[in-house]
């Protein structure tokens, strides 16, 4: 781990240097959720799978609820990843086209889904320009994700941040997930960092931001808009305002709204 001395120009709020900076991905670099909603749209508006006089509104939230309760359920060890995309897509058909659909038609289903949803990938605005920051103030960049590996490789990779981070972390290749402070430690001895050297920037309340302070990092909560269940954690219920600012203050987690106002916390 590292020692008293850091060449980092990164510091938190009192004074600590930091010396590694740790990412989520999807929804805190890459624009997840706006994806999803492109490809949804475009998957029942268009094409073999195009559904008649569908409600385009209900469809997509449905559609989200049903990636957050599956995604959970494969992150929880009930589902493989393929299982949850399997899923997703015979729950959704049986509703919308209010047909059941067997294992092969789902898997078709989602498979014609993904490739709209992975054309509409692009990063937020603000990505690079954080990771530019960071990188020329001299802090190690990582990043933590849950995840197939594989999958997850393949966003690095067309998004072209795969040369950003030194040993990224996977949940899928390490049999554990966030908010286990386990994979928090990984990453940390993975770099050489002591966690309180360290902190970890992602979109979910307790998956990342009070699971990396469980673990001794500093935690930070960024919410670019409106805040729902999905922004909390995989599977869990939304509370109330004031309940998730307590939340957040009992956790000791800092909140941002973007990455810029997220640089400017490190390097202000």
């Amino acid at each position: 781990m590292s020692g008293d001395g850091s060449r980092s120009g990164a510091h938190w709020a009192d004074g600590t240097a930091i010396d590694l900076v740790l990412f989520d991905l999807d929804d805190t670099l890459l624009d997840h959720r706006t994806a999803v909603e492109r490809g949804i749209a475009s998957h029942v508006t268009d094409g073999p799978h195009r559904i008649a006089d569908i409600d385009l509104e209900s469809a997509t939230r449905r559609w989200h609820e049903l990636e957050h309760r599956h995604y959970h359920r494969y992150l929880a060890g009930e589902l493989t990843m393929a299982g949850q995309r399997r899923a997703r897509a015979a729950d959704f058909v049986t509703e919308f086209h209010r047909a059941p659909a067997d294992d092969a038609a789902a898997d078709a289903w989602f498979d014609a889904y993904f490739e709209r949803y992975r054309t509409s990938w692009v990063l937020f605005e603000d990505a690079l320009r954080s990771l530019d920051a960071l990188t020329a103030s001299g802090a190690q960049l990582g990043l933590i994700t849950n995840g197939d590996e594989d999958y997850q490789r393949v966003k690095l990779d067309r998004l072209g941040l795969s040369d950003r981070f030194l040993s990224p972390v996977f949940s899928g290749a390490e049999g554990v997930s966030k908010p286990d402070p386990a994979i928090f430690t990984t990453a940390l001895a993975r770099h050489g960092v002591d966690p309180s050297r360290a902190v970890y920037i992602g979109d979910r309340l307790r998956t990342d931001a009070i699971g990396a302070a469980r673990a001794g990092l500093h935690g930070v909560w960024l919410t670019r808009g409106e805040v729902d269940a999905s922004a909390l954690g995989h599977g869990d219920a939304a509370p109330s305002p004031a309940q998730i600012d307590a939340e957040v203050a009992a956790a000791g987690v800092r909140r941002v709204s973007s990455l810029d106002e997220f640089t400017a916390l490190l390097l202000g």
